[in-house]
């Protein structure tokens, strides 16, 4: 009983060593400059096959990175679910997609890659899916985007599916760039993501209550 506690321990420890090497690899090359074989060196590990045969494929590895973070994020945001209520005011909706994403971030301590990892795997097709079917499995979030679409204003629909990618773009690469320049020592716009939140918040409000222009 004892060794095997000792081995599903050790198992563990390997996981996360590899799910931390990828994440901040992928993070800062992209997924497919990455081997398995300079995660596996990245996490200390003298096997090159470790990767494989903890995580299968590179989608499957990227799955579990997703995963790592899902958790905490899900509770952030039915903490900002409870806050919003029945409330009809877009800004508090908003606040329920923009902040448990920061307040994540900024919990995670520094430097972080979560952020960057997620803006790269999302310029590729095929991992991109991934994202979104992961994301789409968070009863929160599903929460949240029905919050924000009941009080939204009246918008076409293609308007509306428009502003959605835009505002999906701008959270995520604000994010990410706040995030490198940290890591870099780099200035950035805002002290804290508290404040970072903030601005992006204001950002995307203004997106979705934008006049629509007349039809060409």
């Amino acid at each position: 009983m004892a060794r095997r506690t000792a081995r599903a321990e050790q198992v563990s420890v390997t996981r996360e060593a590899i799910l931390t090497a990828a994440e901040r690899l992928f993070a800062e090359h992209g997924v497919y400059a990455v081997s398995n074989r300079q995660v596996s060196e990245a996490a200390g590990q003298g096997n090159n096959a470790a990767v494989g045969y903890h995580f299968g494929t590179k989608a499957d590895l990227v799955r579990a990175v997703a995963r790592r973070h899902a958790e905490r994020i899900e509770v952030l945001r039915e903490r900002a679910l409870v806050a919003a209520g029945d409330s009809t005011d877009v800004r508090d909706w908003v606040d329920c997609l923009v902040r448990p994403v920061t307040e994540h971030l900024a919990g995670l301590g520094s430097p972080t890659w979560y952020a960057r990892f997620c803006a790269q795997v999302m310029t590729d097709p095929v991992l991109r899916e991934i994202m979104v079917e992961e994301s789409m499995v968070s009863p929160a979030l599903r929460q949240a985007v029905e919050g924000l679409n009941r009080t939204l204003p009246e918008l076409p629909p293609e308007v509306r599916a428009e502003r959605g990618q835009m505002v999906r773009l701008l959270i995520l690469h604000t994010c990410a760039e706040r995030e490198r320049a940290l890591a870099e020592g780099a200035p950035t716009a805002r002290a804290t993501w508290a404040e970072a939140a903030d601005g992006l918040a204001d950002a995307v409000l203004g997106l979705w209550l934008a006049p629509v222009g007349p039809a060409r």
